[in-house]
């Protein structure tokens, strides 16, 4: 669903979504906390979230920009506005209206991005734990430059990370599937309905599971530049 807000409305819309920490469609055991000046906010488990939860949906709350929206915007809203959203395999930008947008980027992301539109705890997330994606599945615009991690030689994300990290994810996210059936679904009612079947045959084992590469936004067709 695509909603058309002018740049005043957005930004009263992300203050008052932002002040009210609303975890919507995140697992019901997350919240938001203050991590230090650097890094800033993050999303962290207050209970046990078993690896093949989902951790979170994307739904109505969720809003769609196309690509053409942050043109429109003056530079300090669209510095903010980009900060916030990522793309999808359409080159929409979508403003999750959940605390979604505070989960921070690490290459050992405790959560794996799949091609139906939510996310899986790829291991077992303990009270305390700090929720990650790996940005490089989100479509970035430009690099991004990381704090260093160990255990990896990746020191930023780039725009066509799928395209090369695509087997490990499909690794990652597969292999939580397996445990889809076997853990608490607080949010499996909201999958979107095209994707009950598929999902419930993956689970069941009936179904491969579809690749990442999926979530790509392939911009070699139409590039719009954002500054």
């Amino acid at each position: 669903m695509l909603f058309e807000l002018s740049g005043a409305q957005w930004q009263t819309a992300l203050f008052f979504q932002t002040e009210g920490f609303s975890t919507a469609m995140m697992h019901p055991h997350t919240e938001v906390r203050f991590i230090n000046a650097a890094i800033g906010y993050g999303v962290f488990a207050t209970q046990l979230i078993p690896k093949g939860t989902i951790i979170w949906i994307l739904d109505e709350h969720d809003q769609a920009f196309d690509e053409s929206y942050p043109a429109t915007l003056d530079p300090v809203q669209r510095r903010c506005f980009l900060k916030y959203s990522y793309r999808d395999e359409r080159g929409f930008y979508i403003l999750c209206g959940d605390i979604a947008r505070f989960v921070n980027h690490s290459f050992h992301s405790s959560c794996i991005a799949t091609p139906y539109k939510f996310e899986l705890a790829s291991r077992d997330i303990h009270p305390g734990d700090e929720l990650t994606d790996d940005y490089g599945y989100f479509n970035l615009d430009k690099p991004f430059y990381c704090f260093p991690e160990l255990g990896t030689a990746r020191t930023k994300v780039m725009p066509d990370d799928i395209l090369h990290y695509y087997p490990e994810w499909d690794r990652q996210a597969a292999d939580a599937m397996r445990l889809f059936n076997k853990v608490e679904q607080p949010l499996k009612h909201l999958i979107d309905h095209k994707f009950m079947a598929k999902v419930t045959a993956i689970a069941a084992g009936d179904a491969k599971m579809d690749s990442i590469l999926a979530c790509y936004y392939d911009r070699t067709a139409t590039l719009t530049a954002v500054s």
